[in-house]
């Protein structure tokens, strides 16, 4: 198996895109911020910097929008939508961070969902890091990707 981001040479490259068709693209991510009952039961009331839902999800789309400012060989992409969904999950106990990615174009997003919950989950944990300095940051990763055949506009889970 070859990695795409090195030539023959083993020389890194951004990939060349441009012959491939411009498809609808989707990719799905999640991650875990880890607190204790206490910290959660702050960040579902309001801490005391605000609403720290609603500031990590603005955090995330904002993330997305400059993946190609932060990872070097990310082509940049016009996002068509980028969703987060941040459920207090008391089970846990923590915060469920879920980010969804669309464009059109020639290559996948990824990179923006994974960066898009990266960011959602480091702002919960600057928002709480007052209450808790031991939380923790788990389980980022992809769930799911456009299927192999860019025709095919269903996602199939990642494993």
């Amino acid at each position: 198996m070859s990695l795409t981001h090195f030539d023959s040479a083993g020389q890194a490259h951004m990939v060349d895109v441009s012959d491939k068709p411009a498809t609808a693209r989707t990719a799905v991510a999640e991650g875990l911020v880890l607190m204790s009952p206490d910290t959660l039961a702050l960040a579902r009331g309001g801490a005391a910097k605000g609403d720290v839902m609603g500031v990590a999800r603005l955090a995330g789309i904002m993330g997305a929008k400059r993946t190609a400012d932060l990872i070097p060989l990310c082509h940049p992409l016009p996002l068509d939508k980028v969703a987060l969904d941040l459920a207090a999950d008391p089970t846990l106990p923590g915060i469920r961070i879920t980010a969804t990615a669309r464009t059109t174009g020639r290559t996948g997003v990824e990179m923006e969902a994974l960066t898009a919950v990266s960011v959602a989950c480091l702002t919960v944990y600057d928002m709480l890091k007052a209450a808790q300095k031991d939380m923790r940051i788990e389980g980022i990763r992809l769930l799911e990707k456009p299927a192999a055949n860019p025709a095919i506009f269903t996602l199939r889970r990642v494993r």
